[in-house]
Order: C-alpha cells, then sequence, then structure tokens
C-alpha cells in the first residue's frame, strides 16, 4: 500500500514591506510522503516571497515535468517557474528554458553546491537563486504542526516568520540574479 500525503492547514498573515504587499492567505499544502519538513517549511517560504495572486503549488517531487510553485498566465504559459533544494545545471537550465523567469530557493549545505553547480549556470539570463540559513530552517521546520499559522514579514531582504513558538529570523542570502 503506498504511503499517503499529509495534509497541512496553513494561514499565512503576509507582510511583504519589499513588495507593498499585504495579505492573509489561507490554504491546504500536500506534504509527500518523501518530503521532509524542512522542504515543506521552504516552499512555504518561496510562497511567501514570491506572493501573487496566481502563484500556486505544483506536483513537485510527484511529478518531474512541474516545480514546486509556479505562476501561470490566463493562457498557460509559465511565468514565473519556482524550485527548492539543490539542483543540478541541467535541471536548472531545462527548467529556465521553460519559463521567462526561474526561481530557485536553496537550503541544505550550499557552499559545495555553489562551486559545483550555480557557477556552471549564472550565465542564464532569467535565474534568481537565493539561499536559506540552514540553522534557521531547521528551527522553524523542527515539529510543524498540521494547523501552521505563521506571520510572515519580510523587510529589507529578511525574512521573519512568527508561529506559536515565537518569532524566527531567517537569514535569505542572494546567491543569483534579485528577487
Amino acid at each position: 500500500m503506498a504511503l499517503q500525503a499529509t495534509t497541512y492547514k496553513v494561514e499565512i498573515n503576509l507582510t511583504d514591506l519589499d513588495r507593498g504587499v499585504y495579505q492573509l492567505l489561507r490554504f491546504t499544502v500536500a506534504r509527500h510522503p518523501s518530503e521532509t519538513e524542512e522542504r515543506l517549511a521552504v516552499r512555504l517560504i518561496a510562497y511567501a516571497l514570491f506572493y501573487n495572486e496566481q502563484l500556486s503549488f505544483g506536483r513537485g517531487l510527484s511529478d518531474v515535468d512541474e516545480p514546486a510553485l509556479w505562476e501561470k498566465s490566463l493562457d498557460d504559459r509559465v511565468l514565473h517557474w519556482i524550485e527548492v533544494g539543490q539542483p543540478d545545471a541541467d535541471r536548472i537550465t531545462w527548467c529556465s528554458r521553460r519559463t521567462e523567469r526561474f526561481s530557485l530557493v536553496a537550503y541544505g549545505n550550499l557552499r559545495v553546491w555553489q562551486t559545483r553547480v550555480l557557477d556552471g549556470v549564472r550565465s542564464l539570463k532569467n535565474i534568481n537563486v537565493v539561499g536559506v540559513e540552514q540553522a534557521a530552517l531547521e528551527n522553524l521546520a523542527r515539529d510543524m504542526p498540521r494547523a501552521l499559522n505563521w506571520s510572515v514579514m519580510i523587510s529589507d531582504g529578511s525574512l521573519f516568520v512568527t508561529d506559536e513558538r515565537g518569532q524566527h529570523e531567517i537569514p535569505l542570502e542572494w546567491l543569483a540574479g534579485e528577487r
């Protein structure tokens, strides 16, 4: 019998001072059986960081032809493809060719990945890569409840998440492009 996805009820009170976005977002998101809580937290961070009304979750781990998140136009063109993790150079190139704008929210030990992968794709014109500090991510993702209630504030390129355990500063480092 196949393992089932775990569903999370999410409420994000988003205050993005950098872009002037103020929204109360309520949605349900599924965590694939092989997905870690860290990866789910990064998908939620990416959703807040790049939020607009057309942004939606893709199948990600379930379908390699879809991203973690994407923004599509009314005629079904992919305007913004958002990946999370540490994809290889071929994946980054493949994804960036299918969209007007490609963003990656990278996490984990990024030092080796940057020199082996990222340096080889910096010449791509439409990519933006932001790194999330691992220790802060681990603290945020630890024991995430199935009903998430986050207040997210983005100011001067810094991201703060407040939940029932307190406030978490999530340092972001732009490794390529910009938001």
